[in-house]
């Protein structure tokens, strides 16, 4: 009988180093998907505050300990790190991410740079602070991007373009590092 081994999105691709910037991969052990019901949306962001936590504003986040939340979408947060609170039963519909997505760290002098390569977003500080997220392309495929330090990214895209994200992400920063 076959013996299946588990094995993360970019497990036998990352890390990755290049001059002035890192990119490796992020483990998500709990992601799960909250879009509040029409007109729970007050009730949802009350039961989140077991948590220690809101539901995010658009193109925000929160974080308190190991759990963190980010804006998703139009009416959409995800929860990463901690399991929902039971009090959201009947106020949200709730979908777990974690095994369909890649999730990525880019860090490092070069990593804004690099990522400004593959998304139409100004991602200079003063415009997209510590805790700013989006939901954007990343080159030709969707993701989310989150600030997540000074010169550190938090990148998440679909499991099955996770590679082709590693891929992307890589040639941008060789092109950074060659002309820095």
């Amino acid at each position: 009988m076959a013996r299946l081994i588990a094995k993360t999105p970019l497990e036998d691709v990352l890390p990755v180093a290049v001059e002035g910037a890192t990119l490796s991969e992020l483990a998500l052990d709990r992601a799960v998907a909250i879009a509040p019901y029409r007109g729970k949306e007050r009730a949802v962001s009350a039961a989140l505050k077991q948590l220690g936590l809101g539901f995010p504003a658009p193109g925000k986040t929160a974080q308190k300990g190991e759990a963190r939340i980010l804006w998703w979408g139009r009416g959409q947060a995800l929860l990463i790190g901690a399991a929902p609170p039971a009090l959201l039963e009947g106020l949200a519909a709730l979908s777990e991410q974690a095994d369909g997505l890649a999730a990525l760290r880019l860090e490092g002098p070069f990593a804004e740079a690099a990522l400004a390569r593959l998304v139409p977003l100004d991602l200079r500080a003063a415009a997209f602070p510590k805790g700013a997220t989006a939901r954007t392309m990343l080159f030709h495929m969707t993701s989310s991007v989150t600030r997540v330090g000074a010169n550190a990214f938090e990148i998440l895209v679909m499991r099955s373009m996770g590679r082709t994200a590693a891929h992307d992400l890589t040639q941008a920063m060789k092109s950074v590092a060659a002309q820095g």
